[in-house]
This record gives C-alpha cells, structure tokens and sequence, in this order.
C-alpha cells in the first residue's frame, strides 16, 4: 500500500508533467515566419502607401518580412472576409478602415463577416477627404460645381475607391444636400479612382487625402475644399465644407489594424505594441504627415472605441439618408 504522502507526491508530480506540454507548446517565439498584411483596396492606393512603409519598419523590428497583399473589391469586404476566416495565429492582419469596418455593417445587408470576427489593435492613420476636379476643369469652386451639376443633369460623374467606401459616400451625401443628379462611378481602391479624375474620366472626387496631395502638388488636380472640422495643414488655403455652408460633411477617414478574433492574448499584445512603437517613431509620423494624414498608434481600447462609435454614427447616417448599397 502506498502512503498517503508518497500518493499525494505523485500525484503533483502527473498534474505538473501532464501541464508541461501546455507550455511547451505556446507561441512564445512569435513571430518566426513572415507574416501578411491583407489590403481590402488597390495596390498604390490610400491605404496601401502607408501601409506598405510601414511594413518594412514594422519588419526590420521583429525581424521577419511583412507580405503585402492587396485584396480590392467589394466595398473592402472582399480582403476583410478573407481576414475574418484566416487562422487566428497573428500572421494574418487586415489593415482595415473606416468602409471596411465601420461602413460596410449598415451598407450592405449581407457580409461575410461580422463587427465580432476582429479584434481592433491600433490606427494606422486618419485623414479628411478633398473634394477634387481636374486641374483643366473649368470648375475653380465649390459653388461652381454645384451650379454646373444643377445645370447639366446627369452629365457629371465622381469617381469613388469603391462601393461603400467614405469616397462613394461622401459622393452621395453631395448629391443629395445639393439635389444634384451626379453619376457615381465606382472603382477597385482608389488609385484607380484618383487617376480617374486626373486623366478627366469623371468630373470630380471626394478623394482620400492621401491619394490626392501628390497629385495636387504637382498641378494634376484642383482641390475645392476639404472635409474635416478645420483646414488641413497641408492645404492651408483650401476652405472646409463647413465653411462652404455644408456643415454635414466633417467626418475624416482613418485606417487600422485587425487580427481574427480568436487570435491568443499574448501575441494580439506583442504585436500591437510593435505596431505603436512604430507609428511613433518620429519617421514614420514625418512620412505619414507629408502623405496628408494624422499619424495613428492609439492604445486599442481607444481604437476599439473610435471603430464602434463609427459604425454607430455613419450607420445612422447610411440610415437616415437611405444610402444601403443592397
């Protein structure tokens, strides 16, 4: 017969061997392979330059590639379903934004993936969208536009970087402030959206900042006024929509990152916070700053905050306007 004490020793001694293989088999070496950020928009598109810059730092800190791979369509819920299904293991992120993961819930009626599917790690970067026109275009002014669509019905078109995106929105909010019949364009990002408007295919944009300041810069494209609450450093002579007399249109877009939901705790902390020392190295923001954005790197709850009160908002305004896109 054993002993009492001798059993109760064995006994601990099976509970800790039966417990080792539960440690030995946590990820503690994340990351050791390269890992992808998934791009619900075009290649060279607004979210696809700050991402990939940021890619290459982000990889140079933990020591393994970042793979872009741009995945356009869909409104951006094409990328972020693929995100949505991806095993839950850290190397799948989706550098989301606010049509992605805030819009798309109310647009569309049927998603292939849900608000619960992701957890929210960080932003990327915000910005307030400019209204364009081509710099050969007659059109020099926000009234101006406004009276030429009133005049030619049907005749103006404005190019979006997809159904569903604030670029497509911000169009259609125009449209009915102004009770203007313009014909929206949609495309797969919005590089091709602003090259749309550039080579004078459509008539105008509510353009990503980011896609836009280059090629305004260089006198390929006329702003007429920009969407924030206030004037963008950038632009400092461009008037806000507000100050125009449309008070409606100072909502700014922004980008960020998500990982599957069930994605372990340790590695959703490991790599969100080398995502925010990264966004705050002073190049990075420098970068971010020349493209006309905000810098982001905001702690996640905030983030996840920022998302949800998003969804809320452009939800009711989707609702209110009548602007479901199915």
């Amino acid at each position: 017969m054993i002993h009492p004490a001798r059993r109760a020793c064995i006994a601990a001694a099976i509970t800790l061997l039966c417990a080792q293989p539960l440690f030995a088999h946590a990820d503690t070496s994340w990351p050791s392979k390269p890992i992808t950020f998934v791009i619900p928009g075009a290649a060279g598109g607004s979210t696809d330059i700050p991402a990939r810059f940021l890619a290459i730092k982000l990889g140079e800190r933990l020591g393994q590639p970042i793979v872009v791979d741009n995945k356009p369509g869909a409104g951006g819920s094409l990328g972020s379903g693929i995100v949505a299904r991806a095993q839950p293991d850290g190397y799948t992120v989706l550098v989301g934004n606010s049509g992605s993961n805030a819009i798309n819930y109310s647009a569309y009626k049927k998603l292939s993936y849900k608000p619960t599917d992701f957890i929210a790690l960080t932003d990327m970067i915000s910005f307030a969208n400019v209204l364009v026109v081509p710099s050969k275009s007659p059109i020099k002014s926000l009234p101006q536009l406004i009276d030429t669509a009133r005049k030619e019905p049907g005749k103006l078109a404005f190019s979006s970087a997809g159904v569903g995106q604030t670029t497509h929105l911000m169009g259609e909010l125009f449209k009915q402030r102004t009770g203007t019949d313009v014909v929206h364009v949609a495309y797969k990002g919005s590089a091709p959206g602003t090259m749309a408007v550039v080579s004078g295919e459509t008539q105008f944009m509510f353009d990503n900042m980011t896609a836009s300041l280059a090629h305004i810069k260089d006198g390929k494209l006329r702003p007429l006024a920009v969407t924030g609450a206030t004037r963008e450093p950038e632009l400092p002579d461009v008037p806000t929509m507000t100050e125009l007399g449309m008070p409606d249109f100072n909502k700014v877009g922004w980008m960020g990152f998500f990982v599957p939901a069930k994605t372990p705790p340790e590695i959703v902390k490991k790599l969100t916070d080398n995502l925010i020392a990264v966004l705050h190295m002073p190049e990075v923001q420098k970068r971010y700053r020349e493209l006309g954005g905000r810098p982001g790197g905001m702690p996640s709850d905030q983030f996840d905050k920022m998302v949800n009160d998003d969804q809320k908002s452009w939800g009711e305004l989707i609702v209110s306007q009548k602007l479901q896109l199915d």
